[in-house]
């Protein structure tokens, strides 16, 4: 295996790409001493997530793309810039790509203004150009009172929107996401998974590619979903398509949580959304009230989730007309998959003498319920 590669064998035939929107990045490669050797491609301009088990390859991909690892066979290109094969590799300063991991690895000795500026400066920007441009990412992270700080003064979640700033100052076409939210608190990763998808959607629009295994990253952030199992693409397509019908265990287990994306109909501290026809009602967390047709996400457990041979009354409950599709038993509870009036699919789970007592099985009618404290309600 080889590690940073320090320069590539005719660095005319690897020319640096400019700046520009994201392109789209290929990846056919492999690395043997890890086991790893895939083919999968990362749409320009948008936000892929790739995800899979512990050891899979996740972040061997990360390493070939930013050049922290070379491969031993294959290629890796950006458009039509070639970013390694077999036997050369650009380095990774010379690549458009910024990466950003779990620790922000802020400069010490640096202020927080200079922390983002050193990108811009190191690409040959004038001092204020490149303090201009660290000012205007600060304000977009929200972070633009960090400014003069110190880096050493910035709590887990401050550092973590400067190193967003630092990474994204430079207008890279491909931005690399090694589960930057893993180390926070839930409350602090909420908030900074809004930032990172406002920032992210900006034009002109970077290449994305995170590896998470949370599965809320997944639907708030991703446009594309990549997964990776044993060191080989098993699958890709839309979040909906590999989240909403699982073809592995892993995937079926980080789609644990029922999860249905829509746009706000009422806001507040509990709000309301039209997610293609089915209303859903809950706990707004998001840090203001959006206006309507927002775009949103609710999440709520499969535990949450009552089922009724008839509607029963109650304030403030969540109920849909749905039909059974499928029962799995999983150790000692059987998973209900259900599709709504709406044609959206969710989970139940409960007792086998729960299903005996109801009668359920594929195809029977149903009532479901959530009580709406057990509905989140996020900003998408």
């Amino acid at each position: 295996m080889k590690t940073h590669p320090d320069t590539a064998a005719n660095p005319a035939e690897f020319p640096t790409a400019t700046t520009t929107a994201g392109s789209e990045v290929l990846v056919k490669a492999g690395i043997k001493e890890r086991n790893v050797t895939v083919q999968c491609a990362f749409p320009a301009g948008l936000i892929t997530a790739i995800v899979g088990p512990n050891g899979a390859g996740k972040s061997t991909i990360l390493g070939m793309i930013s050049g922290l690892l070379a491969p031993d066979s294959g290629e890796v290109r950006s458009g039509e810039t070639v970013f390694a094969d077999a036997s050369r590799s650009l380095p990774p300063h010379q690549r458009p790509v910024a990466m950003l991991t779990q620790k922000p690895l802020l400069f010490p000795h640096l202020s927080v203004l200079e922390n983002v500026a050193f990108g811009p400066r190191a690409r040959h920007r004038s001092r204020e150009e490149a303090r201009r441009i660290a000012r205007q990412e600060l304000a977009a992270v929200g972070a633009a009172e960090l400014a003069d700080r110190p880096a050493t003064a910035l709590s887990g979640g401050q550092s973590q929107r400067v190193a967003i700033a630092r990474a994204l100052a430079t207008h890279p076409q491909v931005v690399l996401l090694d589960e930057p939210f893993s180390a926070l608190d839930v409350e602090t990763a909420a908030k900074l998974r809004e930032v990172l998808s406002k920032r992210l959607r900006q034009e002109p629009r970077p290449t994305v590619i995170f590896v998470t295994h949370d599965p809320l990253d997944v639907w708030m952030l991703a446009d594309h979903v990549v997964a990776i199992e044993n060191g080989h693409l098993i699958g890709e397509g839309t979040v909906v398509e590999m989240l909403g019908q699982p073809a592995t265990k892993f995937l079926e287990n980080l789609s644990g949580m029922n999860l249905l994306s829509g746009v706000i109909e009422e806001s507040g501290e509990v709000a309301t959304i039209d997610a293609g026809g089915v209303k859903l009602t809950g706990l707004w967390q998001g840090k203001n009230h959006p206006g309507p047709q927002t775009p949103a996400l609710t999440a709520f457990a499969p535990q949450s989730v009552a089922l009724f041979q008839t509607a029963v009354s109650g304030s403030p409950r969540n109920t849909w007309q749905a039909r059974v599709t499928e029962i799995t038993p999983r150790g000692a509870v059987q998973w209900i998959s259900l599709e709504l009036d709406g044609g959206q699919s969710i989970q139940a789970v409960l007792t086998p003498q729960a299903v005996s007592a109801l009668q359920l099985a594929p195809g029977s009618p149903i009532f479901a319920e959530v009580k709406a404290t057990q509905i989140t309600v996020y900003p998408r």
